[in-house]
C-alpha cells in the first residue's frame, strides 16, 4: 500500500476495545504516517478519547494523524481500513437477554453468542453493521473491516453472504486457551505453542507443542490436567476427557453452544464488575486529561491483534496471525461452506488469508455443527427481519429445553428489540 493508510475506528469510546486498539496502534512503529479517524456518537466522551490518542501519540512518538468525527460518512471516504467495536444499549439489552429466558426457565451462562441471548444480540446488532458495509461499499469499497464486536462468528457470517466488503473478526479467545493450558502444565506462557481451528469461542486446540524443542504436550497435559481441583473449568475439562482435544476459551462461553453448558454455572455475565472497571477508567482518564501520570501499560501493547494485521497489510508483511475469524469457503473441509470460523490467518498486502489446518476430528466436527447450523438461521432472521426464523432458530438451539418457553421469550424480546430490527437485504 504505497500511499499512508486511512484507518477508521467505529466505537472508539468503547470501554471493552477502545483503550486496547489505542494502545496497539500507537505501539506499532509500522503505522507512522496513517489517519486514525475516531469515530462515536457522543461528541464529549469521543473528545476526551481524542485527546487521549493525541497524548498517546505524542508519548509514543507513533507519528499518526488523529482526527474525530460523529459523522460516520464522512469518516468512512477513502478509508483503508474499518474497525469496529460498536454496541446498541449494550448492557441494559445484554441484562434483559439474559433475565428474560431464565424467567421462562431457560438455563444458559451467557446470553451473548448463543442460546436466546445470542439470538437477539444478532437481531438488532445486525441491522448497524450493515448500515456500516453498505456505507463502505460506496465510500471505501477495496477497505477490511475488522469487526471487535459480538456476535463474531454471526457478523462475519453474514457479512460473508451478503456483502462484498471484505470481513475479519479478532478474538482473543485462542490466547486464553493457551494460558490456560500453560497454566495446567506449569509452563511459561511463552514457551507453549497451539494451533486452533473451530468457531468463535469453541475452537479445538489440534496442537499443543514446546515452542523451542516442537515437543507435543498433550501428553503433559492429560496427566496433569487429572489432578486438578473439580471446580476449576469443570465444563472444558469434561469436553477434554470425553474428545481428547482442548477447546477454548472458558466454560461460560463455551457453554453457550451446549445443552449442558448451565451445569458449570449459570451466573452470567459479571455486569457490576463491569460498571465497575468503567466508573475506574472515567476515572483513570479524567486524570490524565487534568495532568497525572499515564498508566505504565497504556503506553504497551494490549496482545490483540488489530494493530498487528493492518500494519501486516500495509507492509506486505506475510504476517502469521494466531487466530481470525473468517469466511470458511473450504477452509475447515468437514465444515459448512459459507460457515464463519476461527483458524490462524496470514496477511500481507493481498489481504487475509485463511491458513487450513485441516479437517477437524469428526466427533468435533459434529459437536461443532449444532451452534454453526443455529447461527445460519440467526442470521437470516436478523437479515430478513423474520420473527418466524427467528422461532426457528430458537427450536433448534440445543440451549432451549421448551417450545412454549421459546415462543413466550421471543414475543417478549422481540418487542423490547423491535426498534432496531430491520431488513438489510
Amino acid at each position: 500500500m504505497s500511499n499512508p493508510a486511512k484507518i477508521v475506528f467505529l466505537g472508539a469510546t468503547s470501554m471493552s476495545f477502545g483503550l486496547n486498539m489505542l494502545r496497539d496502534v500507537f505501539s506499532a512503529d509500522e503505522l507512522r504516517g496513517c489517519t486514525l479517524t475516531l469515530v462515536g456518537r457522543h461528541l464529549d466522551t469521543l473528545s476526551k478519547v481524542a485527546t487521549l490518542a493525541k497524548l498517546l501519540n505524542t508519548k509514543s512518538r507513533a507519528g499518526l494523524i488523529i482526527e474525530q468525527t460523529t459523522d460516520r460518512r464522512a469518516a468512512l471516504n477513502g478509508a483503508s481500513f474499518v474497525v469496529n467495536a460498536t454496541a446498541i444499549d449494550r448492557t441494559r439489552l445484554w441484562k434483559l437477554d439474559f433475565e428474560i429466558p431464565r424467567k421462562y426457565g431457560i438455563r444458559h451462562t451467557l446470553g451473548e453468542n448463543g442460546g436466546p441471548g445470542g439470538l437477539f444480540f444478532t437481531l438488532r446488532t445486525l441491522p448497524l453493521v450493515f448500515d456500516i458495509v453498505r456505507d463502505m461499499e460506496q465510500l471505501c469499497p477495496k477497505a477490511l473491516f475488522i469487526n471487535f464486536s459480538n456476535p463474531e462468528s454471526r457478523i462475519v457470517l453474514a457479512l460473508g453472504k451478503y456483502s462484498r466488503i471484505r470481513a475479519l473478526g479478532l478474538c482473543h479467545g485462542i490466547f486464553m486457551g493457551q494460558g490456560a493450558v500453560a497454566d495446567i502444565m506449569g509452563l511459561p506462557y511463552e514457551q507453549v505453542e497451539v494451533a486452533g481451528s473451530g468457531i468463535n469461542h469453541f475452537q479445538c486446540l489440534l496442537t499443543i507443542r514446546d515452542r523451542d524443542t516442537g515437543e507435543d504436550l498433550y501428553p503433559r497435559l492429560r496427566a496433569r490436567e487429572k489432578n486438578l481441583n473439580p471446580a476449576y473449568l469443570p465444563l472444558t475439562r469434561r469436553l477434554f476427557r470425553s474428545f481428547g482435544y482442548w477447546f477454548t476459551c472458558s466454560d461460560d462461553h463455551l457453554g453457550e453452544y451446549l445443552a449442558y453448558g448451565w451445569e458449570a454455572g449459570e451466573q452470567g455475565y459479571d455486569f457490576a464488575a463491569d460498571e465497575r472497571g468503567r466508573a475506574h477508567f472515567a476515572r483513570t482518564l479524567e486524570g490524565v486529561l487534568a495532568g497525572a501520570p499515564l498508566p505504565p501499560d497504556w503506553l504497551t501493547p494490549s496482545g490483540e491483534r488489530g494493530a498487528a494485521v493492518i500494519g501486516g497489510i500495509i507492509h506486505d508483511k506475510k504476517r502469521a496471525v494466531e487466530s481470525g475469524i473468517v469466511p470458511n469457503r473450504g477452509t475447515i473441509p468437514n465444515l459448512p461452506h459459507d460457515a464463519a470460523v476461527e483458524v490462524p490467518i496470514m496477511v500481507d498486502a493481498g489481504g487475509v488469508h485463511p491458513v487450513s489446518l485441516g479437517p477437524l476430528p469428526d466427533p468435533v466436527a459434529k459437536l461443532l455443527m449444532m451452534p454453526v447450523n443455529v447461527q445460519d438461521l440467526a442470521v437470516e432472521a436478523a437479515v430478513r427481519a423474520s420473527k418466524e426464523i427467528a422461532l426457528q432458530a430458537l427450536l433448534i438451539d440445543p440451549v432451549v429445553n421448551s417450545a412454549v418457553a421459546a415462543e413466550k421469550l421471543l414475543d417478549e424480546l422481540w418487542e423490547i428489540n423491535r426498534p432496531y430490527i430491520r431488513s438489510c437485504i
